[in-house]
């Protein structure tokens, strides 16, 4: 390992640890009182995206490298922004916490299991990842150590010290998002050259791709029958990766892969942009029936 890959994982290790930080018993209790509504935020993330994504990457003749991109930002599961736009738009917020939690913790085994499954089952990515020489079983490895030892030590840290973790969450997850920002503008402006109108394609694929995880939130909410509120939520959990730990994993394990990158941060801009103008369409929806 480099010492750039170092303190990538570091970093990366950092931002899942204060993640960690914000998780509290109540999270995890809340799920008792819902869980048909917590299943149903669950499944878009770690079923029906990663399996569609899958499907996709097959029938497509995408480079390799940027059909591992897509694999890994469906395995990974919901960005914790999704919390704050559930609240803008009016959603029910503590479902998305809950939502959060469980998948955070259910991310440490779906995660890597999802991505080597998917990545090995693809003959475009396999073959490629042979010719770059790295085993599927070292990414899962990888995958298990950068998120369930911090993780586990981030939910240890809360419990025994609250009082220096309210203290430190905050600036010590604005360090980790900093940080990472810092090393995908680095490398962006190492291959500037390559960032052309040529992107435009690989911005389509990434807004489809996000819009069919904001589907198959809706889809399972209607289904399942949940409130209006439930499915805002639900769609947000469906429609917003995390992207920051994709990039964290291809900066360690694929070398900041420039495709690899490309995609995940383009990913990381547009599903911010979907989903704020979500919360806006409907905070503009509610407004119009009170009127």
């Amino acid at each position: 390992m480099t010492t750039q890959q170092l303190i990538l994982s570091l970093v990366l290790a950092t931002m899942v640890f204060s993640v960690a930080l914000e998780l509290r018993v109540e999270d995890f209790t809340r799920v008792a009182k819902t869980p048909r509504a917590v299943i149903c935020g669950l499944i878009p993330q770690f079923i029906l995206l990663p399996v569609a994504t899958w499907l996709a990457t097959l029938a497509l003749d995408l480079p390799p490298n940027m059909e591992a991109a897509m694999i890994l930002v469906a395995a990974c599961p919901g960005g914790s922004l999704s919390n704050v736009v559930t609240h803008l738009g009016r959603g029910n917020t503590a479902l998305s916490v809950s939502v959060s939690a469980v998948a955070s913790v259910i991310a440490l085994f779906a995660t890597p299991f999802n991505f080597s499954w998917m990545i090995a089952s693809n003959p475009a990515t396999a073959a490629w990842l042979r010719e770059l020489a790295i085993d599927p079983s070292a990414i899962w490895i990888s995958l298990l150590l950068l998120l369930a030892v911090p993780m586990g030590l981030g939910l240890l840290f809360s419990h025994q010290l609250p009082g220096i973790t309210a203290r430190i969450r905050k600036p010590l997850g604005n360090f980790a998002v900093a940080a990472l920002l810092l090393f995908i503008v680095a490398g962006l402006i190492k291959e500037r050259q390559l960032l052309t109108l040529g992107l435009l394609p690989t911005l389509l694929i990434v807004v489809l791709h996000n819009a069919s995880g904001l589907f198959f939130g809706w889809i399972t909410s209607v289904t399942m029958r949940v409130s209006e509120k439930d499915r805002r939520a639900v769609m947000i959990e469906g429609g917003m990766q995390n992207s920051g730990l994709a990039l964290g994993i291809i900066g360690v394990q694929f070398n900041s892969d420039l495709g690899m990158v490309t995609l995940a941060s383009l990913w990381g801009i547009w599903h911010i942009v979907s989903g704020l103008s979500l919360a806006w369409w409907w905070r503009r929806k509610d407004a119009r029936s009170v009127a």
